[in-house]
């Protein structure tokens, strides 16, 4: 073997060793993520028999939790606060109302639904949520009229 062919042989090696190095270290993609289900509509009638002015209140929020969440109580404790003669609150636990998770495809807790009248879903909140991002979005759906116009609030 001459020295042209050890030092092409050796390059090969090398190159190879490098590539088997890259190919090693590379990782996997990552699991494919479920989609988080948010109904877009809701038959109001489901949650009259947790709250009886669930049918009939002009706006209705629902709280989707589960007992083993300690968020879910947090967020249930603030959205209890907008009950009035206007807005119903609902909180449907997974373990008393599995068949109400299954039917609306609830995945993840807690979520927050604003639905009207008719019960179309107008806001809804994945995850925890502020008392006042509650509150403002409860304001925003029943008064469109009162979000802010272009330019406000774009402090970039």
């Amino acid at each position: 073997m001459t020295v042209v062919q050890a030092l092409m042989a050796s390059g090969i090696v090398a190159v190879a060793v490098a590539v088997a190095l890259v190919v090693r270290r590379r990782r996997p993609d990552a699991p494919t993520q479920p989609a988080r289900h948010v109904p877009t509509q809701l038959d109001r009638h489901d949650f009259a028999p947790l709250e009886v002015a669930a049918a009939t209140a002009p706006w209705l929020v629902v709280v989707f939790s589960s007992a083993t969440c300690a968020v879910c109580q947090q967020v249930s404790s603030k959205a209890r606060v907008l009950a009035g003669p206007q807005v119903a609150v609902v909180e449907v636990e997974y373990g008393a109302y599995r068949a109400l998770h299954a039917r609306y495809r609830i995945d993840s807790v807690p979520l927050t639904v604003i639905a009207d009248v008719d019960g179309v879903v107008r806001e809804h909140f994945l995850g925890p949520v502020s008392a006042t991002d509650l509150w403002a979005a409860v304001a925003r759906v029943r008064e469109p009229s009162t979000e802010p116009g272009p330019g406000c609030g774009d402090d970039r």
